[in-house]
């Protein structure tokens, strides 16, 4: 396979996986592909054949990054961790399937489910001191977001929250140069006044910004590379308590399933750990 034929197959999976995954109704601004920089560590091969499997996939598609490989319950294949998609293949990797796998009886899609276990990041390794901290009510629960000022979709997800209680709520902010010139300038600014949270508040309600010029310590270049990090390839991009990541600007009843999920996992891995 030459080197076009590698990179649109790499662009299909993405495509077809987005598809596939992208059914929540949330809607995200796309983000211009950051340089590399180490991805949390995904499971390695779990025998001999997964790493056989492993073996060839990066020899057919060099470039491309296989995370790992276990053996899947569904119809003697291979679960494949290709970048950041789930696809499945056989014993001989000859053959790729690029799809989500659900239960016909719950209708659950246990490719999503398996891959928001697979993608999650250690949030207790996210630097809150970049981030803009909004608390609502209680702040019992807890919402880290990546977000452009100049983003339609960041905005509408800000209109969602205004519904969304008992929560603190970490911005990250994550400009997008190529689509929005003028957002990293309005996000050193936010981040210069003396109320963070309420200038953030005041931007979206009215479009104002602070007095200032932006001029000081500001965080936009590291949270760019922490971006990369954790690949987040849209705005505005989520992460809950329990490190699941979703990209979009889901509406507020998704919000509130999300957190209270993100919530409860997040006391099972505490648990799980404690053990």
């Amino acid at each position: 396979m030459d080197s076009l034929s590698r990179l649109a197959m790499r662009a299909s999976l993405t495509l077809i996986a987005a598809a596939c995954f992208g059914s929540g109704a949330a809607i995200a601004q796309p983000v211009k592909p950051q340089p590399a920089v180490a991805a949390p560590a995904a499971p390695a091969a779990s025998s001999p054949e997964a790493a056989g499997i492993k073996k060839v996939l990066e020899q057919k598609f060099p470039g491309a990054e296989v995370r790992g490989v276990i053996k899947s319950p569904y119809f003697g294949l291979y679960e494949v961790q290709f970048d950041d998609r789930i696809v499945y293949t056989d014993a001989k990797a000859k053959y790729l399937v690029v799809g989500a796998m659900y239960d016909s009886d719950t209708k659950v899609n246990l490719t999503e489910e398996r891959q928001r276990k697979l993608n999650r990041v250690d949030v207790a390794q996210l630097p809150v001191d970049l981030a803009i901290k909004t608390v609502k009510g209680s702040g019992e629960r807890t919402l880290f977001v990546f977000s452009d000022p100049d983003c339609p979709f960041c905005a509408k997800l800000e209109q969602e929250l205004k519904t969304v209680d008992n929560v603190t709520i970490y911005t990250f902010l994550y400009p997008i140069d190529s689509l929005h010139p003028d957002a990293a300038r309005k996000s050193r600014m936010i981040w210069c006044a003396d109320d963070r949270a309420k200038a953030w508040d005041a931007y979206y309600a009215t479009g104002a910004l602070p007095n200032n010029k932006g001029e000081c310590d500001n965080p936009v270049a590291k949270l760019a590379a922490l971006g990369a990090k954790y690949k987040v390839n849209a705005t505005p991009t989520l992460v809950f308590a329990d490190g699941t990541i979703i990209p979009g600007a889901l509406p507020a009843q998704r919000l509130e399933a999300e957190l209270a999920t993100g919530e409860a996992e997040a006391k099972k891995l505490a648990s799980a750990k404690k053990s």
